[in-house]
Order: C-alpha cells, then structure tokens, then sequence
C-alpha cells in the first residue's frame, strides 16, 4: 500500500504539459473543443493534438507555436509561457523532421534572421573569395592563367551582342484581377467594401481563392493571419500584407493600393559582418 501510494503522489506532482495546461484552463470556463474552435478559428482536430501534446499531428512547427499562442490567449493564459513550454516539447520529440525547412514562427521575427541580411552574407562571402582569388593571381601567380582564345576587340563585341540578346526583366504588374490564394487551413477572412458591405466572410482552406470584385468600390480587408494570403494582380505575385501574427484592419486591397504600398527597406549592412556571420534559423 505504500508503494502505490508514492506512485500516486508522484503522478499528482507530475507538471502539466502545456496541452494539459491549456485543456485545464478550458474546462475551468465551461467551454468544449467545438466553442473553442469557433472563437479561434482553429480546426477543432489541431485543438485535440495540442492539448495531447501530438504536434506531430500539426502540419508543421510553425502552425504548433501559432496555435498554442492563440489558444493561451483566448485562455487567458501566460502566452509567453506556454510557448516556451510548447518550444520545450518540441525539442524533447526532435521537433517536426516532415518540415525541417520552417523554422518561421509566426509573430516572433526576433527569433529568425532577416532574409534580406542570409543574402548580403551569401554575397559578401562569395565576393570575398573572388577577391583573395583575384589577389593570389595577380600577386603570388601572375601570368599563369591561358592566354586569351580571342582578339580583345572581338571579345568585346561579343559581349556588347550578348547583353543585347538578354532577356528584359520581368515585367512589373500594374492592374488586373486581385487574387487572394489560402496557404493555410481554417483561415478567417472579410472582405468588404468602403461602405462596409460585405464582399466575402468566412474561413478558408489551403488552395482555396477569392477574386476582388472589379467593381467593388475601395475593397478592403479583415483578418488575423495575413501571412497566409498569397497575393496576384493580374496573375504576377505582389508582396503579401504582412508576415507577422497580427489582425489587420481597414486595408485597402485594391489593384492601385497594393501596387503602392512601399518596398520592404534593404537591410544595412555593417563593418563586422563576415563570411562567418551567416545566420542560422533559430530552433
């Protein structure tokens, strides 16, 4: 009897997994799965494998750390908490090998490098090794290279012919249908115009679409992921309206709107960064 007893205070002091967490505080305010997942716009099968701690069940890691953010909040729990415990688990179960790649989580950009600053580093490592290159031939090797196959003179109209051959860039859109494409399920969305009548409400799966009206009179939109909205105008893609966590509000969304929002600014770069800087996505 005693034994069974330690076994039994041992389960009662166990800490809670952060599923188990989440499902205590829901059932402390009377609320079911379903109600949850209506408020939160979650798929009620996602809610189940969180509060099982099965993230393996989840499309990826970014849809583990995203959810459990919004579940701790309509919970009115410690968000930052729960994320770190959920964080925790993760690495205990070797986190999701089916998505290795996304290391994005949504509404903590901190914890992942700037896209633009892994390109400079790219750049400047393979400028680096252009330039020791340069130097060892010209100062430790000089004249060890093969003399050159063609006149300099031909050499040049050769290149002068093949720039003239090259393909012009891309052209940038400039009008056409608006197109919003779902890169995610369950996505809430409204679309509506500068009257407040509504365009479209409801949720959206991965793959689904929804094409601005023409005629609909300043089109505006109304949702919380509008990260996972890829955008075309005239079916060239345009930047999306956001890459964070964040309910977006009174947004124009129309041909002319979106072709004049700004250009995501170049990140500076600084004196110290070397080949040896470049980042690595958080885990």
């Amino acid at each position: 009897m005693e034994e069974e007893d330690v076994i039994v205070e041992q389960e009662g002091t166990r800490a809670l997994s952060a599923g188990e967490r989440l499902r205590q505080a829901r059932e402390a305010k009377g609320l079911g799965l379903e109600q949850v997942a209506a408020e939160t716009r979650i798929p009620q099968r996602h809610l189940q494998a969180i509060e099982a701690g099965n993230f393996a069940a989840l499309p990826s890691r970014t849809y583990a750390i995203g959810f459990s953010r919004t579940y701790a909040r309509t919970m009115d729990l410690d968000e930052r908490d729960i994320l770190d415990q959920v964080r925790a688990e993760l690495a205990q179960d070797g986190g999701d090998n089916r998505n290795a790649s996304a290391k994005f989580e949504p509404g903590d950009p901190a914890r992942v490098p700037g896209r633009g600053l892994a390109w400079f580093t790219v750049f400047a490592a393979i400028l680096l090794m252009g330039g020791i290159y340069a130097f060892y031939r010209s100062y430790f090797a000089p004249g060890l290279g093969p003399a050159p196959l063609q006149d300099p003179a031909e050499q040049v109209a050769a290149n002068e012919g093949a720039q003239q051959a090259a393909p012009a860039p891309a052209a940038t859109p400039t009008g056409g249908p608006v197109v919003f494409t779902s890169e995610m399920d369950g996505t809430w969305v409204r679309f509506y115009d500068a009257q407040g009548e509504r365009l479209f409400e409801g949720l959206m799966d991965k793959g689904d679409t929804f094409t601005v009206p023409a005629d609909a009179e300043g089109p505006q939109i109304r949702t919380g992921r509008p990260y996972a909205f890829a955008i075309t105008i005239g079916g060239r893609p345009v930047p999306k309206l956001s890459e964070e966590d964040t309910v977006i509000s009174d947004t124009p969304v129309s041909a002319e709107a979106l072709l004049a929002r700004p250009a995501a600014p170049a990140p500076t770069p600084t004196a110290s960064a070397t080949p040896a800087a470049a980042a690595t996505p958080a885990t």
